[in-house]
């Protein structure tokens, strides 16, 4: 073979190639694909016995807004947490380190990242998804309804991605990580409508801060994704905001890669 016909994987086919590897290590820690799936719908099971009153006329009950709701929840926890934590990880063990001696380039390792997060959202959306429909009768949505989430759902993963391994940088060791990442994660769960609904009954000024960040605008999405059109006086603005919310998220995935890629280091301190 020639050096002309020798040529190195795209950065595509390396990202396609880490992914891969990325489900399979996960897959192979049975406690971790049980506890990430489980978990979020575990906190569903509890909010959603516990508060279940009506919304007045509405017919809607407050376990199906925790059902919509909670998605956003489940993204969040899987794409910024335990990513997060894993690409800290990675670097502290030497990972990073030994992929910095191959053709894997800064992209593709995001990309394999991006590939495991999407699989385990989806099955973590899925098992939301059968709860509160199982459970909690929460409405099935038409097809125009399911495009939505679509694209809601891939804007909502790739910020969450794409800022949780920005953070990372920040994490000095692997086992702070979870503690450090879990503060802004419950903090913008209250703020963002995600166990407090209706979100109105925070004060303003809280609703205004929430209002900057990705979580509120993904939690208020997938409650019109599964909930009926009457329940949009119960958000913040009276309307459901569907065009804001896409570019409030666009924004956050293009911040988030900018800042994925201006941070991200494959050691504890590059030389």
């Amino acid at each position: 073979m020639t050096a002309a016909t020798m040529t190195l994987p795209s950065t595509a086919a390396n990202g396609l190639a880490r992914g891969r590897v990325e489900i399979l290590q996960f897959l192979r820690d049975r406690t971790a694909v049980i506890f990430t799936l489980a978990f979020p719908a575990m906190l569903l099971l509890l909010f959603g016995t516990i508060f279940g009153d009506s919304y007045d006329d509405t017919g809607v009950s407050a376990s199906q807004v925790y059902s919509a709701s909670m998605i956003a929840y489940g993204i969040l926890s899987t794409a910024f947490v335990t990513m997060g934590s894993g690409v800290a990880l990675d670097r502290e063990e030497g990972t990073l380190k030994r992929l910095h001696g191959t053709p894997i380039t800064p992209t593709a390792y995001v990309m394999g990242k991006l590939i495991l997060v999407l699989v385990l959202s989806v099955g973590e959306a899925a098992v939301l998804i059968l709860v509160g429909v199982l459970v909690f009768d929460m409405p099935v949505p038409d097809a125009a309804h399911w495009l939505t989430f679509a694209w809601l759902f891939l804007l909502s993963t790739f910020a969450c991605t794409a800022c949780g391994i920005a953070v990372s940088s920040i994490v000095k060791h692997a086992r702070t990580a979870g503690a450090i990442l879990n503060v802004p994660v419950v903090a913008l769960q209250f703020i963002s409508g995600v166990f407090i609904h209706p979100i109105t009954q925070l004060p303003s000024w809280l609703i205004t801060v929430a209002s900057f960040f990705p979580v509120k605008w993904m939690s208020q999405g997938f409650r019109y994704v599964f909930l009926p059109d009457s329940m949009k006086q119960y958000e913040a603005a009276g309307q459901w905001e569907l065009g804001r919310t896409a570019l409030v998220l666009g924004a956050w995935c293009v911040i988030g890669l900018v800042l994925c890629l201006v941070t991200f280091r494959w050691t504890e301190r590059d030389r």
